[in-house]
């Protein structure tokens, strides 16, 4: 296996925090998408080889290994446990025990390993699970405010994706057998995606509910009236009181976010009214204002 920088792949030094090494692949994430790159065989390449260094490096366990073995990371542990059965090779032949490598030479086995040959022990072969892979799907609050079906292109595999509406961000689902091959026969790894939801502009979300911030007119504030303002799921009517104060809330049942699993059901909603004073007044205006003032 031909040895890959996966530092260099996202531009960051190996001394690199986890959430440096977060920051970069969101970055180039973004910049090589395939959504952007429309038909761009280059943009794709590189967006596979960002996803495969974040699958290591952004994998705590994952990156300690690549540290230490390189390229031959993915069989850390069956060096790891090589090393013991060195040490302890003479006990074990004693008790029946085949090994893939003889007494004199020790390096016959790794040989073997990563050319294709096999570890035995008791006379079999030993399977090993495929490595489990870790990928970062990035999504707006409206994506997942509905439930919807997503196609992703992991190691040229098209993997077809039901995203529930309602998903948490940061919240991460397996899908089992859809990470890399197994040895001797193993089973497959499993692909692990965490979904990033990023920030809305108008809309806070916290769990099911719904936060916002509208702004209301100083003449309705005082006298009363109604107010069209915006929802995710369309426009709502809100009907304000005589003499609303500035930071009021509002609190629409039903009108916050889906939960998760649990169909036509949602959070609510709370608006906070700001009340805009009037700016640039008119002579009448503020004679008008002046009056009041006398009145009260």
């Amino acid at each position: 296996m031909e040895f890959i920088d996966y530092y260099k792949v996202l531009g960051v030094d190996k001394k690199a925090t986890a959430d440096e090494i977060k920051k970069a692949f969101r970055k180039l994430a973004r910049k090589y998408h395939p959504d952007v790159n429309s038909g761009d065989a280059n943009a794709e390449k590189r967006f596979k080889e960002i996803n495969e260094a974040n699958e290591v490096l952004g994998n705590p366990e994952n990156r300690k290994k690549y540290d230490k073995y390189g390229k031959d990371w993915k069989h850390a542990d069956e060096i790891e446990k090589a090393g013991q059965q060195k040490h302890y090779q003479q006990g074990y032949q004693q008790q029946g025990y085949q090994q893939g490598f003889g007494n004199d030479d020790f390096s016959d086995f790794f040989e073997s390993m990563f050319g294709g040959g096999s570890f035995k022990q008791g006379g079999r072969s030993v399977k090993y699970k495929g490595q489990d892979y870790n990928a970062e799907l990035q999504l707006s609050l409206e994506d997942v405010y509905e439930t919807r079906k997503q196609v992703l292109t992991v190691n040229n595999e098209k993997i077809r994706l039901t995203i529930p509406a309602g998903v948490e961000n940061g919240q991460v689902i397996k899908i089992a057998g859809k990470g890399g091959p197994g040895k001797n026969g193993g089973p497959h790894g499993d692909l692990y995606i965490k979904f990033s939801i990023a920030d809305h502009p108008i809309f806070k979300r916290e769990g099911n509910k719904l936060f916002r911030t509208v702004d209301l007119d100083l003449y309705t504030a005082l006298l009363g009236g109604e107010l069209i303002t915006e929802t995710m799921s369309g426009n709502v009517k809100l009907k304000i009181t005589p003499e609303t104060q500035n930071g009021t809330r509002v609190k629409l049942k039903g009108k916050g976010f889906p939960i998760y699993k649990k169909n036509n059901q949602y959070g609510d909603l709370i608006i906070t009214l700001n009340i805009v004073l009037p700016t640039q007044l008119s002579d009448a205006e503020k004679k008008l204002f002046q009056e009041l003032k006398k009145l009260r």
